[in-house]
């Protein structure tokens, strides 16, 4: 049997000059990718009224058609992805990151 490995996106998303970085599978193309996983994270701001400290700037917001969100990187495989931004959320010290799953970084 094997693995296929899809690509993942690296992204920063910007919100009144506070940055988060995360990361998503590619889909269908790096921008429709990018557009359902900002929808995602104003949904859960917005509907699931989360309280991290992403979903509590992305509440600042008029709609969800105003979050800034930008590739930084594509990486091949789950495992390296997930590798990659710990390192690059480590570098950039992005404002908006909390350590919610227990992945070894607490920036906020």
């Amino acid at each position: 049997m094997s693995i296929k490995l899809r690509n993942h996106i690296i992204y920063e998303i910007r919100v009144e000059g506070q940055r988060y970085i995360g990361i998503t599978y590619k889909d269908k193309t790096v921008l429709h990718s990018l557009q359902r996983r900002a929808h995602k994270h104003y949904y859960r701001a917005t509907v699931e009224q989360r309280t991290w400290g992403l979903c509590a700037a992305l509440r600042t917001l008029a709609s969800k058609h105003e979050i800034d969100i930008r590739p930084l990187e594509i990486v091949r495989g789950k495992a390296a992805a997930h590798a990659r931004e710990r390192e690059l959320i480590a570098l950039l010290k992005p404002e908006l990151n909390t350590d919610v799953r227990g992945c070894g970084y607490q920036v906020a």
